[in-house]
């Protein structure tokens, strides 16, 4: 089969697409033929060497964390699954033309495979990030690089436990943020005071990494009411760093819940072929999304 891999740290140059031997379901896993990959900025920083505490690895090594595609091979214990059935969900190495996943649920009726990639590690993070912030219904969150994956998912999940959310993206976005039911603002000078105007501030979450830590903390007012996910410096600050892996097959089915009712939608901003991976990454990189980055195979 086909598989993009690397077999040293470094630039998104490192990625090859190589054919090599199909991986298989073990216990507890299924395999599937893989329609769609999500691309996630986890896997450039995995690729560069950055967060191996959280996703040890061996070199070479395959990429990717999230795929959709259509159930090939099931492993032992695995119920209420067949061969033939469409899903979604986590495992290791997913841009692939094979790849085995830990944590999956049934695709949403309507879905496509495209669509469903870029669902899994971006709502289990989105689910996590918010319970670890400890916002409460009545207050008001504010989200750093709000127009991404999981800043799209927190918006939309947040909303829907009676969190009021603010936004922050490019200029281009910020109708998609209204969108989605934030009040939103551009970052860059004067950004702080752009929140201020728009209401208090109970809880903060960094998506972006953009160095904006000490204004979260001075808007919440208390450190352990603000998580990133994207600066590693966040400790300095006394804030949480969110970023273990994910493969929580609870969220999966919240998040095939939430889609089925019209509850939450993640677009796609841009697919590439499995031969285009180092290009996905460049953009993913760059930032500036609005929605979601797939691989399609």
């Amino acid at each position: 089969m086909k598989k993009v891999m690397f077999a040293e740290f470094g630039g998104p140059e490192v990625l090859q697409l190589i054919e090599t031997g199909e991986p298989h379901a073990g216990p507890g896993q299924v395999r599937i033929a893989v329609r769609a990959a999500g691309v996630n900025p986890v896997d450039w920083r995995i690729r560069e060497g950055q967060i191996l505490g959280a996703h040890p690895l061996r070199l070479p090594s395959g990429v990717g964390l999230d795929a959709a595609g259509v159930i090939d091979e099931l492993g032992e214990a695995v119920t209420g699954f067949e061969v033939g059935d469409p899903v979604f969900g986590e495992g290791v190495d997913t841009y692939a033309e094979f790849a085995v996943l830990s944590a999956w649920a049934h695709m949403p009726e309507g879905l496509s495979f495209e669509e469903a990639a870029g669902y899994p590690s971006v709502v289990e993070t989105a689910i996590r990030i918010i319970g670890q912030v400890g916002v409460r219904p009545g207050e008001t969150l504010l989200v750093s690089g709000a127009s991404g994956g999981v800043g799209s998912a927190v918006l939309q999940i947040a909303r829907e436990r009676g969190v009021a959310v603010i936004g922050t993206a490019a200029v281009a976005n910020q109708d998609y943020l209204r969108s989605l039911g934030a009040l939103a603002t551009t970052y860059g000078d004067g950004w702080v005071e752009r929140v201020r105007e728009l209401g208090r501030v109970d809880a903060a979450l960094d998506l972006a990494g953009s160095g904006v830590i000490g204004e979260l903390v001075e808007l919440v007012g208390d450190p352990h009411r603000v998580v990133s996910i994207a600066d590693l410096r966040a400790p300095d600050f006394g804030v949480r760093f969110s970023g273990e892996a994910g493969s929580v097959p609870a969220a999966l089915v919240e998040a095939a819940d939430l889609i089925a009712r019209g509850r939450l939608h993640i677009p796609v901003d841009t697919s590439y072929p499995l031969a285009e991976a180092a290009q996905a990454h460049i953009d993913s990189h760059a930032g500036h999304t609005r929605g979601r980055r797939v691989i399609v195979v």
